[in-house]
């Protein structure tokens, strides 16, 4: 089935709550929760001719670091990986929202 550029559903905050919460449960004190990309950087994607939205790709850095991988995909569900290819996000820790209700 074609992207069409709507694939995504919201979720609660409720079920946000849980969900990080089981991973942070479920991993070592120190281990990344999550990762920040500027929206200027998602726009490099978005922008690009024929991107209807982004793919994530889980990654381990040669560091052995947590990842993900933005890369733009079409509507035929092809990668743009011609293109724009994200990491180097900022993660958290140490870049975290303490008072944020995924991340406590």
């Amino acid at each position: 089935m074609p992207f069409d550029g709507n694939e995504s559903s919201p979720i609660s905050l409720t079920d946000a709550e849980a969900w990080t919460a089981n991973y942070r449960n479920s991993v070592t004190p120190g281990t990344t929760k999550a990762h920040f990309f500027g929206k200027n950087k998602l726009m490099n994607i978005l922008n690009q001719s024929g991107c209807v939205g982004i793919r994530a790709y889980y990654a381990i850095d040669n560091n052995g670091a947590k990842q993900l991988v933005l890369v733009g995909a079409n509507e035929n569900e092809e990668d743009l990986y011609n293109g724009v290819i994200l990491d180097v996000s900022v993660p958290c820790p140490n870049s975290c929202d303490m008072n944020s209700p995924l991340n406590s």
